[in-house]
């Protein structure tokens, strides 16, 4: 596990991959659920029309490329939990 705190409030728009490489998404927006001011997950949209969204918390991200927009994760797209 990485020690690496990442910065989670400049990553609209961010692709988001699985850690086979497969996309997951783009981040929606950062959310914020143990304290106010720092976000502990990402809302990712599945799909240009999708209504679902997956829940990327902190933890799962492995690296955030901000020349490429990319966002990798250490664990496969199945294993995030959707909502709406």
């Amino acid at each position: 596990m990485s020690a690496v705190a990442y910065d989670l409030r400049g990553t609209r728009g961010y692709l988001v991959a699985d850690a086979r490489g497969r996309l997951v998404g783009r981040v929606e927006c950062p959310m914020y659920g143990t304290t106010p001011d720092q976000p502990d997950a990402l809302s990712v949209r599945t799909g240009f029309f999708a209504r679902r969204r997956r829940l990327v918390p902190a933890a799962a991200i492995e690296q955030i490329d901000g020349d490429t927009r990319v966002i990798g994760l250490r664990v496969e797209r199945e294993g995030l939990p959707s909502f709406l």
